[in-house]
């Protein structure tokens, strides 16, 4: 979470495991664990400014080309620690490319980001 720019306090924590666990195992499956990071990325893009979101967006445009590709989005979800599995990513990818051109661009990154409640 760090890497995505997110610090929770351990109570902040626990109340958005509480927030996102559905199916109250008391863990965090990885469908629930991504809604748990849009929230927390969401949350925290509001106020904020044109350059601080776009400056998240580059953190995951590794290669700087100004798309978020399948790759790119693999490596920044394989940082969180979680085990991801390739549907996984694929489905991300999927909700988040509006055109179906197989990347995200910066337009389709912000709507993303507002989109999900």
């Amino acid at each position: 979470m760090r890497m995505l720019g997110q610090n929770p306090t351990p109570e902040e924590l626990q109340e958005m495991i509480d927030e996102v666990d559905e199916d109250g195992s008391g863990t965090v499956d990885f469908d629930e664990f991504l809604v748990m990071m849009v929230r927390c990325m969401k949350d925290d893009s509001k106020g904020k400014s044109e350059e601080e979101l776009s400056d998240l967006f580059r953190m995951f445009d590794k290669n700087a080309d100004g798309y978020i590709d399948l790759e790119e989005l693999k490596i920044m979800l394989q940082a969180t620690g979680e085990t991801i599995t390739e549907d996984d990513i694929e489905e991300l990818m999927k909700d988040g490319d509006k055109n179906n051109d197989g990347r995200i661009d910066y337009d389709e990154f912000l709507e993303f980001m507002k989109g999900v409640e």
